[in-house]
């Protein structure tokens, strides 16, 4: 379990509030139980979990693409949210492992020039791709929070290994980050995927325009990269987002492989993330994308990248509760739509 920092009881007690006649989701979640991280996924996978709450505390790989870094601690923002939510008819928790943070403070150590950067990227993928194997071996789908967006990469690696088979994705992202294989970074997750063999189908949703350079864009669409782009939804009106998701789940099982779903929170009005925008899509529309894709796709992981609290334009204490409670949302969109999800 080296790198992985487990979540315990203690901690949950010291983030769950107590009200009398009140069950939260903090008091039946999962939490780790075993020596070795295939002994804590074995426990798990027994007591009934079909996910597991994983966060990835780096910032290396926005750093690394010359961006803006404070993506560590988006999941340490969200927990309190999360863990204090009702348990209810709705959703009560008890399929969900509180699994831990896959701890990189190692890497940040030192001198980092870009090329030491993007060198301590590659090795946050090995990471990445070692942990999430063994939760999706387990059939155990992760939902990853924090981090920069390069550990698309990791997962979308994890899931080949796991499933044996390459994976469709689709990203609500304002950036393809389908950039040239220049070292690893934030910008360029897809492109190494595409390359290594392990994506083989990739959408992306809410694409701005003018975010993304011409040999960005033919080397996506050399790929077979598609796209819907913000200004074709939210600006010109020319579709309209639910008839978008419609064909994007269509699509994506057309291609009968796993299913990534993937959200850059810079996608997000005024999310406080390495590439905040005041143009992005409302915090509503983008649960609804996890929500819909999940419910009509074979998911096998939710990623949820790059928001950073303390670029919050009013402070680190604003930012971690606007990141916690949006990141929040997120993962029960997620969760209610792959409990409805039917296999067609």
């Amino acid at each position: 379990m080296r790198h992985l920092i487990t979540f315990s009881q203690d901690l949950l007690k010291q983030l769950l509030g107590k009200r009398p006649g009140e069950s939260r989701l903090g008091d039946n979640l999962l939490l780790p139980q075993g020596d070795t991280l295939e002994a804590i996924v074995a426990q798990a996978k027994a007591d009934g979990a079909r996910f597991a709450i994983l966060g990835i505390a780096e910032d290396l790989g926005p750093r690394a693409n010359l961006g803006r870094g404070g993506s560590t601690n988006a999941l340490e923002a969200c927990l309190k949210w999360f863990v204090n939510l009702q348990a209810n008819r709705f959703y009560d928790g008890k399929d969900c492992l509180l699994l831990g943070t896959l701890d990189c403070s190692d890497l940040h150590q030192g001198e980092l020039d870009t090329e030491t950067l993007r060198n301590r990227v590659a090795e946050v993928d090995d990471r990445v791709i070692a942990l999430c194997t063994v939760l999706m071996e387990a059939e155990i789908e992760p939902i990853v929070i924090g981090g920069g967006h390069n550990n698309a990469y990791g997962m979308l690696m994890a899931t080949r290994a796991a499933y044996g088979r390459p994976v469709a994705a689709v990203n609500l992202d304002p950036h393809s980050d389908f950039r040239p294989r220049e070292g690893r970074h934030s910008g360029n997750g897809f492109s190494y995927a595409a390359a290594s063999g392990a994506l083989d189908h990739y959408h992306v949703l809410g694409l701005h325009e003018l975010k993304n350079s011409e040999a960005n864009l033919e080397q996506l669409t050399a790929f077979g990269g598609s796209w819907h782009s913000l200004q074709d939804i939210w600006v010109r009106r020319e579709i309209t987002l639910e008839e978008a998701l419609r064909q994007i789940a269509k699509d994506l099982r057309a291609t009968s492989l796993p299913v990534a779903l993937e959200l850059d929170l810079d996608a997000i009005s005024n999310m406080p993330s390495s590439a905040c925008t005041a143009a992005g899509v409302p915090l509503l529309d983008a649960c609804h994308y996890v929500s819909y894709i999940a419910g009509h796709s074979p998911c096998a992981y939710l990623h949820l990248a790059e928001a950073a609290p303390v670029c919050h334009e009013a402070g680190l204490a604003a930012g971690m509760r606007e990141v916690g409670q949006s990141l929040t949302e997120l993962i029960y969109a997620y969760i209610q739509g792959r409990r409805s999800f039917c296999p067609v």
